[in-house]
């Protein structure tokens, strides 16, 4: 990984240094990213067409993504979020053990807080633990990151591991820079589609 994952001067990840990591030599993995932050995240490391970005819809992420995963079960799916937008989804965490896809990893971005509507502090913040809502629900592995030198081995187990996956990044509560996707959601679905599955996403 050639990648440089970098820290705050509050010891903590930056994400725009995170997700690049974690996207490096992607291949045909195909990515749902989470409503603010992280669809601005995938979008910095570099607009791609398998990469589908929420507008809205907070708290299906990691539906879309199981969904997709159930869908596709040759191709890996990443889902990068939120913890804010995780929280408002958890009960998605049940359904994803029981339907349990190989495929599939979800990666929470924790700055332990909503920071599309002020930065106001998440639950992640006041001691709720996702990785243990997590481990209740049933998902078999299930990490914490929070130094660069565990980015390697999380962007290696989303590449190759055995899912359902679930991990937490603990990153700087910062705010960065816009870097917007389409904002049409026909143009995404179209492109996305059409990257996947290529003549056919034609078919009727």
């Amino acid at each position: 990984m050639s990648a440089m994952v970098e820290v705050s001067a509050a010891g903590l990840l930056h994400r725009r240094s995170v997700v690049p990591a974690l996207l490096e030599d992607r291949g045909d993995l195909l990515v749902i990213a989470g409503l603010g932050a992280p669809a601005w995240d995938i979008t910095a490391a570099g607009d791609h067409p398998l990469s589908f970005p929420l507008w809205g819809a907070m708290g299906g992420a990691a539906l879309i993504g199981l969904g997709l995963a159930l869908a596709q079960p040759d191709k890996r799916v990443l889902v990068l979020t939120g913890d804010g937008e995780m929280l408002m989804g958890i009960g998605a965490l049940a359904t994803i053990a029981v339907q349990a896809p190989r495929n599939l990893s979800i990666v929470v971005l924790d700055n332990e807080r909503y920071g599309e509507t002020g930065g106001q502090m998440t639950h992640t913040g006041l001691g709720v633990d996702l990785n243990g809502m997590a481990t209740a629900a049933g998902i078999p592995a299930v990490r914490r990151v929070s130094k660069p030198d565990e980015i390697a081995a999380l962007r290696e187990t989303i590449h190759t591991g055995i899912g359902p996956f679930f991990a937490t990044v603990k990153i700087d509560p910062e705010t960065l820079p816009l870097a917007l996707p389409p904002r049409d959601g026909a143009v995404l679905t179209t492109r996305f589609r059409g990257a996947l599955l290529g003549d056919a996403a034609h078919l009727e």
